[in-house]
C-alpha cells in the first residue's frame, strides 16, 4: 500500500516537474539579474548617466536591445520602468537561488501530494544538488568580488591621500616660491644699498685725496718758509 502511494506521488512529481519545463513564448527576451548584489539601472548606457532604480538580485527584466560596445543593455522592469545594465551581471536564466527555492517548492509539494517516479524524484534532487553546488560557486564568486571590492576601496583611499599630500606639498611650494621672491627683493635692496655704500665711500675718499692734495703742498711750503728763514 506504502508502495503504491509513493508511485502515485512519483507520477504527480513528473506531470508537475514537465508543466514546469515547458518553455512559455514571449515577444521579447528575458534575463535575470544576477543573484549577487544589487545593480544599477541607469538612463544611458554608461556610468555617467543618472541611475533611475536599483535593481534587486534574482529580479526579472525584459531585454529590449543589447550594446556590445558600452558592454549595456536595455531592458524594462515588470513596472514598466525602462533604462541600462551592464550586460555581464545578466544571466539567460533565474538565478541558482530561485532555481533552488522552485525545486524545492516542487520537490515539498511533490512529497506532499504523493507524486513522482523514482526517475523523475531522483533527476530533481540531481537539479536541486546542482542548484546548491552552483550557490556556493557563486558565494565563493560574491567573496571575491567583495575582497577586490575592499582592495579597490583601500587603493581609492591611499590615492586621495596622495592628493592630500600632493596639494599640501604645492601649498608648501608656493609659500616657497613667496619667501624666495621675497629674499631677492631684499636681497636686491641690500645690493642697491651695498652700492651707495660703495658709492659714498668712493666720493669720501676723493673728497679727503683732494684735501690732502691741497693741504700737503701747503704745509711742505711752510717747511721750506721756515728754513730759508732761519738763514
Amino acid at each position: 500500500m506504502n508502495q503504491l502511494n509513493f508511485a502515485m506521488k512519483a507520477q504527480r512529481a513528473a506531470a508537475l516537474l514537465v508543466l514546469a519545463l515547458i518553455p512559455v513564448t514571449a515577444l521579447a527576451e528575458s534575463a535575470w539579474v544576477t543573484d549577487q548584489f544589487e545593480i544599477t539601472l541607469r538612463s544611458g548606457p554608461s556610468t555617467s548617466n543618472e541611475i533611475r532604480l536599483m535593481v534587486r538580485s534574482g529580479t526579472e527584466l525584459e531585454v529590449l536591445q543589447r550594446d556590445e560596445d558600452s558592454g549595456y543593455s536595455q531592458v524594462r522592469t515588470s513596472g514598466g520602468t525602462e533604462g541600462w545594465v551592464l550586460s555581464r551581471y545578466l544571466m539567460r536564466e533565474p538565478s541558482a537561488r530561485e532555481q533552488l527555492t522552485n525545486l524545492t517548492s516542487q520537490l515539498s509539494s511533490a512529497t506532499t501530494r504523493g507524486s513522482s517516479l523514482n526517475q523523475q524524484l531522483g533527476a530533481v534532487r540531481s537539479e536541486y544538488d546542482n542548484a546548491q553546488q552552483r550557490i556556493r560557486t557563486l558565494e565563493k564568486e560574491k567573496a571575491d568580488l567583495e575582497t577586490e571590492l575592499a582592495d579597490i576601496q583601500r587603493t581609492a583611499a591611499n590615492v586621495l591621500s596622495i592628493n592630500q599630500q600632493n596639494k599640501d606639498l604645492n601649498r608648501q611650494l608656493s609659500d616657497a616660491g613667496i619667501r624666495i621672491d621675497m629674499l631677492e627683493q631684499e636681497n636686491r635692496e641690500l645690493g642697491s644699498q651695498t652700492n651707495r655704500y660703495w658709492f659714498m665711500s668712493g666720493g669720501l675718499v676723493l673728497v679727503v685725496g683732494m684735501i690732502l692734495g691741497l693741504w700737503l703742498p701747503r704745509i711742505r711750503w711752510q717747511q721750506r718758509r721756515s728754513r730759508y728763514d732761519r738763514f
